[in-house]
């Protein structure tokens, strides 16, 4: 047998390649760090140590791999919602304390102030990343407090409560962030806790005036049927005198 006959078919030895994560994640930082317009695919190609023909093959274009490694980046920053509701408890105040501190120390990690920048410096030539990130970020944490707020509030606008609580308790911060104002640990929570009482307590006294609009109306239909009750008796009392 010849000597290299062994050999026919075996693969030579190469570097290994990257997985997709990893592909995601080193184009994520170029992203980060160069904007979508001066990230080239050579440049990705290079960091990566990927052949330029393997990442067409996964991804096709610059911009469908943008889009991917996006999606990659607020699949790391979503807070799940089973830990979500891991922080309810009987006192629901601190329920929403807990769950405030945990969504706004998310976006102020790492993972939420990279998604951040990214989002805010592309977003004006790509709006569909922004309509993305709230897809895939924001929907299930607003569809998770709105269902919290019915089972414990029972609010009928409970998916416009969802919404208000994440601008007044999140919104805040992140907003500082995008402009690169920090806020240290302790303002952070006092922010929270604030808010969350701010929130909790204009929701609950609108709920009591909407309970009190309630009973005036009630009493009010109660007063009509009785004055139409009483002119139905005295029309009786003249049928019967007649």
């Amino acid at each position: 047998m010849p000597e290299n006959a062994a050999d026919t078919g075996r693969r030579r030895p190469g570097r290994p390649s990257l997985s997709n994560e990893e592909l995601l994640d080193k184009a994520l930082d170029l992203f980060l760090e160069k904007g979508f317009a001066g990230t080239s695919i050579d440049a990705i190609c290079a960091t990566a140590g990927m052949a330029k023909r393997t990442v067409y093959a996964r991804y096709g274009d610059k911009e469908t791999l943008f889009k991917a490694a996006l999606s990659r980046a607020i699949e790391d920053w979503l807070v799940p919602i089973d830990t979500l509701r891991a922080q309810e408890t009987e006192d629901f105040e601190a329920s929403l304390t807990r769950i405030g501190a945990l969504l706004v120390e998310n976006v102020l990690g790492p993972a939420g102030l990279r998604l951040l920048r990214l989002t805010n410096a592309e977003s004006v030539t790509m709006p569909e990343i922004a309509m993305e990130n709230v897809r895939l970020g924001t929907e299930p944490t607003l569809a998770y407090l709105a269902d919290l707020f019915r089972r414990h509030l029972g609010l009928e606008d409970a998916q416009d409560a969802a919404q208000a609580f994440l601008s007044l308790v999140v919104g805040g911060p992140a907003s500082n962030a995008a402009w690169g104002m920090r806020l240290d640990p302790g303002s952070v929570e006092r922010h929270v806790r604030y808010s969350v009482r701010l929130f909790l307590h204009g929701v609950l006294d609108r709920a009591a005036q909407t309970g009190q609009g309630d009973l005036r109306r009630l009493l009010r239909e109660a007063e009509d049927g009785m004055a139409l009750a009483r002119q139905k008796v005295e029309q009786a009392g003249r049928l019967v005198g007649d």
